[in-house]
């Protein structure tokens, strides 16, 4: 059994089909099928259940197709990791965000290049919770910005910052000349809140439920930039993380800061413990840790 028995074993699982998967490994199917045949022979199990419609694995074959999973992206990891050893000025950083770091992150890079003037920047959004860790863990992302709490032994989650979330309405909303408001006065009103999955959206219901208010729950979105947009057209309103309106001066805009200590949020930086980092890529850790300190 070696790595392209067990990448051609997977690749058929995925497609589903002995043509398909050979289409993308660019081999014949015979080539393939034969291939399949000496593994079934070396294992001693059959392993794929073929028919005329589709191919489904046997228990054998469901245990080799977990494992193979595994070990296909552990080769993948080491191959990633072989490149990037002894990385000290060349090369790729893999950084995923939340929306909010737009304010700040750019001083980030500015002091970052000044010794790291040739390595390339991949930013990306990364959002929701499962989305940190599968991208830490797939390594999609050297390290994410996030304000998800990350409680995972592989996952080193360091605190950058606290901000508040500020109320947001358009500047003819009928509660926009008041000086203070409270979360009962939200009650009926449109509300805007990101979707299922997103820390924002759990920190802003638990302040509602603990004042034992349900808010009018309206619209659903994923980026703060679709929350805005819908204010700006006075069909709602939301709580938004302050940083994320640091650089937007829109008259249209009013901003109110509700007084309640849960709405605030963490943001943190978060990487894997054990992944060998370059000693560029470390730096850029360090970098961005001290920028707050």
């Amino acid at each position: 059994m070696d790595l392209k028995q067990l990448t051609y074993f997977v690749t058929i699982v995925e497609q589903k089909s002995f043509s398909k998967a050979a289409s993308v490994l660019h081999i014949s199917q015979p080539s393939l099928s034969n291939a399949i045949k000496n593994l079934e022979d070396e294992v001693g199990f059959k392993l794929l259940e073929r028919n005329t419609r589709n191919i489904g694995l046997t228990e054998s074959g469901q245990l080799l197709y977990e494992r193979a999973l595994h070990i296909l992206l552990d080769m993948s990891i080491l191959e990633k990791e072989m490149q990037e050893a002894g990385l000290v000025g060349k090369g790729e950083l893999r950084l995923g965000m939340i929306e909010s770091v737009k304010h700040w992150i750019p001083k980030v890079f500015r002091k970052y290049e000044e010794t790291f003037s040739d390595m390339n920047l991949f930013l990306t959004e990364v959002l929701s919770g499962e989305d940190v860790k599968r991208s830490l863990r797939q390594y999609k992302c050297h390290a994410i910005i996030t304000n998800q709490l990350i409680n995972e032994e592989d996952i080193q989650t360091v605190p950058l910052y606290k901000e508040k979330l500020v109320l947001v309405l358009h500047e003819n909303h009928r509660l926009a000349k008041q000086d203070t408001i409270e979360l009962s006065d939200l009650v009926d009103e449109p509300f805007i809140i990101t979707s299922l999955g997103f820390q924002t959206r759990e920190n802003v219901l638990e302040t509602f439920m603990a004042k034992n208010i349900s808010p009018y729950i309206k619209y659903e979105v994923e980026r703060f930039e679709t929350a805005l947009s819908l204010i700006l057209e006075n069909l709602g309103v939301s709580l938004i993380p302050e940083n994320y309106l640091a650089d937007r001066h829109n008259a249209s805009l009013v901003h109110k800061t509700i007084a309640s200590p849960s709405l605030e949020r963490t943001v943190y930086l978060t990487y894997l413990n054990d992944r060998y980092m370059a000693p560029a890529i470390g730096a850029f850790i360090d970098e961005t840790i001290s920028f707050f300190r």
